[in-house]
């Protein structure tokens, strides 16, 4: 008899993969500012200014742009995120000695050294902290969000601990409280508190809900007292994690991420998320006794 062949088995159908959808061509300026350059009236001022060029030909207002493009901004390519994905957000503990700059012509150390490295893109600061302050430093890839953080029209509180030389009497209270006359305008506290001290120095928790250039120190000085240390302990709905240290960094969850775009009104919370406050840790009390000889 001869030899019986091998059954075949029968071929199974190929499968053939989907081919993935093509991603909607965007307005250049909204793509630009999710991809961290910088906020959309940012972008659009730059824009106007030929200062962006897409496919090796200056852009324009509205002009749209897809995958296939290149777009360089100041000479240098800019990596284009089109994926609906949520920023990343980075939280700084800035320790004094430090500019929030990546380019400063006297050159001192910029917080900027100290980041995580991104590809394509670079981390928009929200606000700033001056070279001698300390804190919190929200960090983000977004310039849609930064300019949400950052917009007078929101309001967002920012809560900072104040060690004031000598104390303030309470008419310097009261009147921080009211509004000083700065030379850029009335500024005021909303909330000033005594929190407590020894010695020639006395810490406050004071809240403002705006971000002028040294604007605590300068209404400090106002009423007479000089501000010998400064940390920055809230901004927002986002506190600086008690154990986050001086010099380094901590990178939101996406969880965390969603929650905050929902605060702000700018996303859906995710699916174990809910639309409530951000609030990483506690606002730490001021440092007093023991907690500023810790972090000296």
């Amino acid at each position: 008899m001869p030899p019986r062949r091998p059954s075949r088995k029968p071929r199974r159908p190929e499968l053939r993969r989907a081919a993935p959808a093509p991603v909607a061509a965007e307005r250049l300026q909204k793509v630009l500012a999710r991809s961290g350059v910088g906020s959309r009236r940012d972008m659009e001022a730059m824009i106007a200014a030929r200062r962006v060029i897409v496919n090796e030909r200056p852009a324009e207002l509205g002009q749209r742009v897809g995958p296939g493009d290149r777009v360089k901004v100041d000479g240098r390519l800019v990596n284009l995120r089109f994926e609906d994905r949520p920023p990343r957000v980075l939280l700084y503990h800035k320790p004094a000695g430090e500019i929030v700059s990546a380019d400063d012509p006297g050159g001192r150390p910029s917080v900027f050294e100290k980041l995580p490295r991104l590809r394509g893109g670079r981390w928009v600061s929200v606000g700033r902290l001056d070279f001698n302050s300390e804190g919190l430093l929200v960090l983000t890839t977004s310039g849609d969000l930064a300019a949400r953080l950052m917009h007078p029209r929101y309001g967002l509180e920012r809560e900072y601990a104040v060690r004031v030389r000598g104390g303030l009497s309470a008419e310097a209270v009261r009147r921080l409280r009211e509004g000083v006359e700065l030379a850029d305008g009335l500024a005021r506290f909303d909330s000033l508190e005594d929190a407590g001290g020894e010695g020639a120095n006395r810490w406050y928790r004071g809240v403002l809900r705006e971000g002028r250039n040294r604007e605590v120190r300068r209404m400090v000085e106002a009423v007479g007292g000089a501000v010998s240390r400064l940390i920055r302990t809230r901004f927002g709905p986002i506190a600086l994690p008690r154990a986050l240290k001086r010099g380094m960094s901590r990178e939101l969850e996406p969880a965390e991420v969603s929650a905050l775009l929902a605060q702000l009104g700018m996303g859906a919370p995710g699916p174990q998320t809910r639309p409530t406050r951000v609030q990483l840790a506690r606002p730490g009390r001021a440092p007093g006794r023991r907690g500023s000889a810790r972090q000296r």
